[in-house]
């Protein structure tokens, strides 16, 4: 069974799809968890839902992209149950148009959700996480920071930057007690990701999965869960692949032989 140590959760994009999952898997192990969320309402049926299993559980408002926002969240998280030493960055966006006609307003909108709104809430966590001599950071990356997709222009680019953001958080906070990690999610269908996909493209997708489906935001929870747990306290700087053998996978075909 993970156990964790004293302190809040406080999980970003947590009012929707992996995030949702993360917080509720963690509220059952019976952590303190703040459900982040630009969306208000996502943020309230997270919370209910939470609060009707028996956990407990906070709302903020949340835009990642605004650094006063993400100020005055983390003061509510504090002001609520003291320190914050778990930081779930599962905010992201995800934009697909192709290459050449991608407009760099767009590209600059992800990378400031995805890479420097990770950076602002780990910075802003750090905190009260060296104060306690504690702290875990789980950023969400993705199979995308390894492997091109078409439109991706930006998704892929932002994701493969946070992989090596948690490397540098990494090695400049293992000293104060603080692991950064990165879970790499395959396709999982979630509000963000469900209008990218129709359903010929699941097909032709699930055909590259050895696994032979397309994940749900609760195959990835728990790998989320295992190190924000103490049982990772020695897990440090890596990007933990959960996509059913996607990247694993090569030819599907050889010489007669089919997968």
């Amino acid at each position: 069974m993970l156990t964790f140590g004293e302190g809040t959760a406080f999980i970003t994009g947590g009012g929707s799809g992996i995030g949702r999952a993360a917080a509720s898997l963690m509220a059952t192990a019976g952590v303190p968890v703040v459900v982040a969320d630009i969306d208000p309402a996502s943020v309230e049926e997270t919370v209910a839902s939470i609060e009707e299993a028996g956990g407990k559980a906070l709302g903020v408002t949340l835009d990642v992209a605004d650094e006063r926002s993400v100020e005055g969240a983390f003061e509510k998280a504090e002001a609520w149950d003291g320190r914050v030493t778990i930081l779930v960055n599962s905010a992201g966006i995800l934009r697909v148009d192709p290459f050449d006609s991608f407009s760099a307003e767009t590209f600059n909108r992800v990378l400031n959700v995805n890479v420097t709104g990770s950076f602002r809430c780990a910075q802003r966590a750090t905190r009260g996480m060296k104060e306690v001599g504690h702290g875990r950071i789980i950023n969400l990356s993705s199979v995308s920071g390894y492997r091109a997709g078409v439109g991706r222009t930006a998704y892929g680019p932002s994701k493969a930057a946070v992989a090596q953001l948690t490397r540098q958080m990494a090695l400049e906070l293992g000293r104060y007690g603080i692991t950064a990690n990165a879970v790499a999610p395959g396709t999982t269908m979630t509000n963000m990701t469900a209008a990218a996909y129709t359903e010929e493209n699941k097909k032709n997708f699930i055909k590259m999965i050895p696994s032979g489906f397309i994940a749900e935001p609760a195959d990835i929870a728990p790998a989320i869960a295992f190190l924000a747990s103490q049982q990772a306290r020695y897990v440090n700087g890596h990007t933990f692949v959960v996509d059913g053998g996607y990247l694993a996978s090569g030819m599907m075909q050889t010489a007669g032989l089919e997968v």
